[in-house]
């Protein structure tokens, strides 16, 4: 890093820590957990032991007490090294927040502190055949009978499907109210009724599960109403994006600056024309080109996640531009290490292309980049129109 963050000594502890694990426990299996799209099972108990899925949840819960920028400096420094890691351990805090934000307090003891631990891993489950970028399509239903509700659907391209134990499901229990109709549910692994089916191939962070669920008239006790109110399904979708969202940006600066890193260290070596490419002022150009990028993209999740730790509410279009400008400088970064690689960055024995294969989903999932630009823009119009 170039630019002075202002990091406290926690923080600077935390960001070692993960480089620490995510160099010597990570990058040796990397390759064969992508090769094999295997789930790191084993990986996810070094960091449980570690303390890092405790990170953002408070103490009386069983967390660190952290905030939401020390979830960005951790799966940062994951993501540098595996993108697909990272994925699956970020995506159990994206199972959490709704709990954190819109639990009862009975739901966050019973919830929390197994996710804190690392003992459980949790999911969110929004996304449908007909209800990704348009969140209010779900077609997923909860009736309620009696002390229980009845869900039927399907779910998919869940991210630590078939893996998580907590499930945070969106489903809609009164059609007739539109998006005001959708509630939110915490679903045990396990549940009556409840199933999953196909695990997607990918092409990046393959060493995450992406896999369909489906409600067969599961049944899911009423006190797992999440927040014990029906109709808020929508919103608490969107205000977990608004906390999410700079985590997936943060993954993005990760796969860079490891791409970056790479091209770097590749472009000392390799010879042509009798000297180092990386005498030559095109490279250094390109590499100049960038860091600054990488630079730029990690003030901006650094700044966002920071304003969303001191409380600010308004967040959503801050999120979005953090989203949308770190995905894009990944997708470009990881691109450009590639080309600098020549013919050996499309080799796997590189391990260059697959930094490039996993930047490529951080432009497509918890909201297209299209749909980020549309709420800057919603939010830049209702800001500025008098």
């Amino acid at each position: 890093m170039f630019v002075e963050y202002q990091l406290t000594e926690e923080q600077l502890m935390l960001k070692d820590l993960c480089r620490q694990v995510a160099e010597t426990k990570i990058k040796p299996v990397s390759r064969e957990f992508d090769e094999k799209e295997k789930f790191p099972h084993s990986i996810m108990e070094v960091l449980a032991q570690s303390d890092l899925f405790g990170i953002c949840i408070p103490e009386q819960y069983g967390g660190m007490g952290g905030g939401l920028l020390e979830l960005c400096i951790a799966t940062e420094e994951i993501s540098r090294i595996d993108g697909g890691i990272a994925a699956s351990y970020a995506a159990s805090f994206l199972g959490m927040f709704p709990i954190l934000l819109f639990g009862s307090e009975e739901q966050k003891k019973r919830y929390l502190p197994s996710i804190a631990s690392g003992e459980k891993l949790a999911a969110f489950c929004l996304t449908e055949p007909e209800a990704g970028s348009d969140a209010a399509a779900v077609k997923t239903t909860a009736r309620r009978e009696g002390n229980s509700y009845i869900l039927n659907g399907t779910k998919h391209f869940i991210t630590n499907g078939g893996e998580a134990d907590i499930y945070t499901v969106i489903a809609v229990t009164d059609k007739r109210r539109g998006p005001r109709g959708m509630s939110a549910f915490i679903i045990e692994k396990g549940a009556e009724g409840f199933e999953f089916g196909k695990k997607e191939e990918k092409m990046g962070i393959r060493a995450s599960s992406t896999r369909e669920l489906i409600f067969n008239e599961a049944k899911v006790p009423a006190e797992n109403l999440l927040g014990g109110r029906e109709g808020i399904g929508f919103i608490v979708t969107m205000k977990t994006f608004d906390q999410s969202r700079p985590g997936v940006a943060a993954q993005a600066v990760g796969i860079a600056q490891g791409s970056l890193e790479l091209a770097v260290d590749y472009a000392h070596k390799r010879v042509q024309f009798g000297k180092s490419i990386a005498s030559f002022q095109g490279i250094q150009w390109m590499l100049a080109d960038m860091a600054t990028k990488v630079e730029a993209a990690r003030s901006l999740v650094y700044a966002v996640a920071s304003m969303i730790d001191r409380g600010k509410k308004d967040v959503g279009a801050a999120s979005a531009c953090a989203k949308l400008f770190a995905s894009d400088v990944a997708m470009e970064v990881t691109t450009e290490a590639v080309q600098i690689f020549g013919g050996y960055g499309y080799m796997r024995e590189y391990g260059v292309e697959k930094f490039m294969r996993d930047a490529k989903i951080t432009q497509i999932y918890e909201g297209t980049n299209q749909i980020q630009k549309n709420i800057i823009a919603l939010n830049l119009i209702k800001k500025y129109t008098k």
